[in-house]
């Protein structure tokens, strides 16, 4: 992704240019002219503007790994009215904070970002966060896809959202433009900003591994008395991961057994559990619930008709005793899906239910699986927004944080190293205002 995203051209003095060089794409110092491409065109909404009509923006950084509260800072700098052929000039609308960009920041997810020069840091630095909705605020020639106004999302990871501009160069394959035809028509900047990761990773897993409406289909025709769709399991069910794939379940005629920690109070457990079931969760348990040696006989006597109704697929985001349980859970066959770890406890894969109940085991990591399936991603991202827009689908619960112009460094990371922190009314949104 660095060399999508160089800053282009920032003046140091009334002659002097710092540009990419063609060879390195490193800066460097040198006199020139400014190149002949495309001029920016300014955006109808008001940006902060330098001298020679250059777009200042700023950046949260790091040039090492660590916690974010340690290691992220805010940087300044210009971009030139001049854009290359190819390229656009973005203004961010909205962007989330999800857990993998704090794992990111501190150098445990499954990808290292490279750090870089070329937003003319005083170190080497890489931009965090991987999801968020864009502003086209000018285009540069050639550029026929996109326009001033469209609102665009990243098309592939990496891209480094928390920021308040950036130029793209090759816009056209790093950006997806929203909406299609219909455009951005009853839909919401912060709908935009937290499709493209935890709803497309839940449709992704609840269609992928087991075709649980297939399964559905056959039960009802064989006439033994289904009393419903095709089960699934999931813990981490209050992520914005397990809301999804509650809601999509529902949509596509699946029934859920959903589990969630518990709250500081029994009252507040009730009160998730009604707001899930709400959502369209089938049954909510408790992990202690889940975890008790009671959870089994449960599963058998008042959801799957004795077994007769089989549980075929298992989401895991949590690890440890929680995917134990899980394993427990599943029929013969099934299969159990992993995305994540957030207990941070190791889960070994039992000999026992991989030989005897030939249970399946698959990672998820939605990263990699849209490298290999752009189109399908686009796809997936387009499926969801139209639920969206005709209110057949909920975003997560977010908190939002508001990001202007003046909003001091502190209040930016410290909405950024609460994302791991206990629980939460939902996750941070970074919401653009006058930048």
């Amino acid at each position: 992704m660095a060399s999508a995203l160089k800053p282009h051209a920032l003046r140091l003095g009334r002659s002097t240019l710092l540009t990419p060089t063609a060879r390195t794409g490193l800066l460097s110092l040198r006199t020139t002219k400014p190149p002949l491409t495309t001029p920016a065109t300014p955006s109808t909404r008001r940006h902060k503007s330098g001298p020679y009509g250059y777009t200042q923006a700023k950046t949260l950084v790091f040039s090492s790994f660590g916690e974010p509260a340690d290691v992220l800072h805010l940087h300044t700098s210009s971009i030139s009215p001049q854009l290359r052929d190819g390229a656009a000039l973005l203004r961010a609308l909205a962007a989330p904070v999800n857990p993998a960009d704090v794992n990111t920041i501190q150098g445990t997810y499954g990808s290292r970002p490279a750090f870089s020069s070329l937003l003319g840091t005083a170190e080497p630095a890489a931009v965090p966060g991987n999801e968020g909705c864009f502003e086209v605020v000018a285009v540069g020639g050639g550029v026929t896809g996109l326009g001033r106004g469209d609102w665009v999302i990243p098309a592939v990871g990496g891209f480094g959202t928390f920021r308040t501009h950036v130029v793209v160069e090759e816009a056209e394959r790093v950006l997806f433009r929203v909406g299609g035809e219909r455009g951005v028509e009853g839909l919401t900047a912060k709908q935009v900003a937290t499709v493209s990761v935890n709803p497309c990773s839940g449709y992704r897993m609840l269609k992928d591994y087991v075709d649980l409406v297939d399964l559905s289909v056959k039960s009802f025709a064989r006439g033994e008395g289904a009393t419903g769709g095709a089960w699934f399991l999931q813990n981490g069910a209050n992520s914005g991961v397990g809301r999804s794939v509650i809601q999509l379940g529902k949509l596509w005629g699946l029934r859920s057994i959903n589990v969630v920690r518990e709250r500081a109070t029994p009252e507040e457990t009730e009160a998730l559990k009604s707001e899930l079931k709400e959502l369209g969760a089938t049954v909510v348990v408790t992990e202690s619930e889940f975890l008790d040696r009671s959870f089994t006989a449960r599963l058998k006597e008042e959801w799957t008709r004795g077994d007769k109704e089989p549980l075929m697929l298992g989401l895991n985001c949590v690890g440890g005793k929680s995917a134990s349980a899980m394993v427990k859970a599943l029929s013969p066959k099934g299969c159990m899906v992993t995305y994540g770890g957030m207990s941070r406890q190791s889960f070994p894969f039992p000999t026992g239910p991989q030989i005897f109940k030939r249970l399946r085991f698959e990672g998820f990591w939605l990263s990699e699986w849209a490298k290999e399936n752009p189109a399908e991603k686009r796809n997936t991202v387009n499926e969801i927004l139209d639920l969206m827009r005709d209110g057949k689908f909920k975003e997560a619960p977010f908190k939002e944080v508001e990001w202007n112009w003046d909003t001091e460094e502190k209040v930016l990371k410290d909405a950024i190293q609460g994302t791991l922190e206990g629980f939460r009314g939902g996750k941070g949104l970074f919401v653009f205002g006058e930048t």
